[in-house]
């Protein structure tokens, strides 16, 4: 299995993230499926 190349998030995503995680109507685990990252981060 190979591994894919780490990604740099931009400034603008992680907002967007955030925001979206503040908001609270889902839970963190359909928040990283939505964004397509690992729900620790």
């Amino acid at each position: 299995m190979a591994r894919r190349p780490r990604r740099n998030h931009r400034p603008a995503f992680k907002a967007k993230v955030a925001l979206a995680a503040l908001k609270g109507d889902k839970t963190m685990s359909e928040l990283a499926t939505q964004f397509d990252v690992h729900p620790n981060q």
